[in-house]
């Protein structure tokens, strides 16, 4: 308990002394900001082997290549893309003012917020902490981070590479327990980004709720994947395949489940059995495919699998290899008939678990879809414009990917965010920016203008006034 709360007084301190430098510097110039995305970029790239390795420790096995590709480039896109555009992002934004208002000037000024705190989750750690700070550091922000415990490696390098690298009272990155992380984010900081489930982020929105701090929430749940009756269908599967085992399925934005056309369920099946022999074979030591983080996560995907198939679901084996406890290497199932009420077809799934939902018409799926909590990515399969422009307007998601699966996320110019139970608020890119800034609305009047005209005592002059106002 003691250390618990000497923690806590340190993270205090820490807010503290963020928050008064922040105030000594509140708005950083664009070289200085500059300057502080490329140092961040150099550590990045620096480190990245160090960074790998602690994270293949940490999993139990993940390919060097996945993380450099879904982790290290990313966030490398995402501060080049800063760099290319932030300049103009910080510049005032002229806005046009009503006739009555004339002569005053309108515009919105970009400020910095202050210091922002970040919490990250441990499926994809460095790009989780690194890609919102790359944003926060763009508004001009100083930032507290803390790192996921499942990867005690991987958060105890990047605190060290962190701490080296730049000031204490300008990014900092704490580590500790789930006891911790709750007192985290009941901290006054100017804005919380959270990254992780739905069920922690009911508690990290009462937490910042005392103190009425704004947050940003990237969630999860159920991601569907849609593949239209005229799909190409080989290129759907094998896409959909592709997006489901990145990271053995630990993804928030992975395929949660499929819905095909009714009577294609057993080609899905096959082909997906196909092309998992193509990726990765000799499944069982494969180097190429991730672990489960943990023997708690690993014991949760095999009671949803049990519970699916004691409720009637038939479970397809798409590898010659069987979850293995040992090792954490669980492979990829196709699951068909699964009952609606199964935990399965209820949380998401995270991890390589992929339940197949037949369906009729288009109505039906779209109808399918709508029915269920509003989802963090939707993954549609189809070349025709008709079921495209169907699909993009009549359903709702953080966001979409069409004929094409995870990669929306790699798009640095989209926002990236939830909608409803997978999240709100949004940041990469320019929505980042704002999401990190205050955008200060300033109107400015000039010496002669006509405000003393509609000012008391009312009368018959402003009765006039009002009247004609009211006209034009």
């Amino acid at each position: 308990m003691k250390n618990d709360l000497a923690e806590v007084a340190a993270l205090e301190a820490l807010l503290r002394d963020q928050r008064h430098a922040y105030l000594r510097a509140p708005y950083p110039s664009w070289d200085t900001r500059a300057t502080h995305l490329r140092t961040l970029r150099k550590l990045m790239l620096d480190n990245r082997d160090a960074l790998a390795d602690a994270m293949n420790a940490d999993f139990g096995n993940r390919a060097k290549q996945e993380v450099l590709l879904a982790e290290f480039l990313l966030v490398k896109e995402e501060i080049d893309a800063a760099l290319k555009h932030g300049k103009r992002w910080m510049k005032t934004q002229r806005r046009s003012t009503n006739k009555w208002l004339l002569p005053a000037r309108a515009k919105v000024v970009p400020q910095p917020l202050g210091v922002i705190g970040i919490i990250v989750p441990w499926n994809y750690p460095v790009l989780l902490a690194a890609g919102p700070l790359v944003s926060a550091l763009t508004a001009g922000n100083r930032a507290i981070i803390k790192m996921s415990e499942l990867t005690p490696r991987t958060s105890a390098l990047f605190e060290q590479l962190i701490g080296q690298t730049f000031a204490r009272d300008h990014i900092a990155v704490v580590n500790g327990d789930a006891a911790f992380g709750a007192a985290f984010s009941a901290q006054p900081f100017d804005h919380l980004l959270f990254t992780g489930s739905t069920k922690v982020g009911h508690e990290v929105m009462r937490a910042a709720a005392g103190h009425l701090t704004p947050v940003t929430l990237e969630l999860g749940g159920k991601s569907p994947a849609l593949i239209g009756a005229h799909a190409r269908f080989h290129h759907a599967v094998d896409n959909l395949v592709a997006g489901k085992t990145l990271n053995a399925g630990q993804t928030c934005v992975a395929p949660d489940y499929v819905l095909v056309p009714r009577g294609k369920e057993q080609a899905f099946i096959e082909r997906a059995r196909t092309r998992m022999a193509k990726m990765y074979p000799g499944f069982a030591h494969n180097p190429d495919y991730t672990s489960i983080i943990s023997a708690r996560h690993f014991a949760r995907l095999e009671r949803l699998a049990d519970e699916a198939r004691a409720g009637g679901a038939q479970l397809h084996a798409l590898t010659d290899a069987v979850p293995d406890a040992t090792s954490r290497r669980f492979p990829l199932i196709a699951v068909t008939h699964a009952p609606d009420e199964c935990a399965l077809m209820q949380e998401e799934i995270f991890g390589p678990l992929l339940p197949i939902v037949p369906y009729d018409t288009l109505d039906d799926a779209i109808a399918w879809i709508n029915a269920r909590p509003r989802p963090l990515a939707l993954y549609l399969y189809a070349d025709d414009a008709h079921t495209i422009k169907r699909v993009t307007h009549e359903t709702i998601a953080g966001g979409m990917a069409v004929n094409e699966t995870l990669m929306h996320l790699a798009c640095e110019s989209l926002p990236f965010g939830g909608v409803g139970a997978s999240g709100m608020g949004a940041y990469h890119g320019y929505e980042g920016f704002v999401t990190f800034s205050k955008m200060k609305p300033v109107l400015t009047q000039a010496r002669l203008n006509a405000r003393s005209w509609i000012a008391p005592p009312y009368g018959k002059r402003v009765d006039a006034l009002l009247k004609l106002m009211m006209r034009f």
